[in-house]
């Protein structure tokens, strides 16, 4: 009787100590969180990033079909290495800032794929076109801040993303790599 009993306080204290490290994540810790690009321009490696965004987020690690997320991305943030590349890039034959201020992405699931890695599948939008992504990340939990990190190839000429001249793959690539690194709270 006694082992019993000793049997089922361990398992109690196992169950106490789980529940209370289950960290439901809705707050992205923009300052610290990061969102960059590297495209290839004549086969030469291109980094750039963005330095304004925002970020909706529920999601819980043990409850991944309940997991919600939203980004908004400022395309007149970009930085492409120079001022010229900037200003280049927010005209209408690449991002045309002025009649599509921003880009969007809307999660419409996540699945686990187990150690601490998972699938988001969404919807991203730019320059009025709407295309499906998946991207895989990580997650990392430290107490209660954890750190979702990812990449995904996207396709620029889906999006009208380098219109004219700039559609020609051979002087920029089609594929541009998106890398995120998400600080995240409760």
């Amino acid at each position: 009787m006694k082992i019993w009993q000793q049997s089922l306080l361990a398992c109690s204290l196992i169950g106490v100590s789980l529940s209370t490290q289950a960290v439901t994540f809705n707050k992205v810790l923009l300052e610290q969180s990061q969102l960059s690009f590297v495209s290839k321009q004549m086969n030469v490696p291109v980094e750039g990033k963005f330095k304004e965004f925002s970020a909706k987020l529920n999601f819980d690690p043990a409850k991944v079909e309940a997991a919600s997320a939203e980004l908004n991305i400022v395309l007149s943030s970009i930085d492409a290495g120079s001022n010229e590349a900037n200003d280049e890039v927010k005209s209408k034959g690449w991002f045309n800032v002025q009649a599509f201020p921003t880009a969007k992405f809307v999660a419409k699931s996540v699945k686990s794929l187990g150690s601490d890695r998972f699938e988001v599948a969404g919807e991203m939008s730019i320059k009025g076109k709407t295309n499906p992504v998946t991207a895989p990340f990580t997650l990392k939990i430290t107490g209660k801040t954890g750190v979702l990190e990812g990449s995904f190839p996207l396709k620029r000429l889906q999006f009208n993303i380098g219109e004219g001249a700039w559609s020609d793959t051979d002087t920029v690539a089609d594929e541009v790599q998106i890398r995120f690194k998400l600080v995240v709270s409760e």
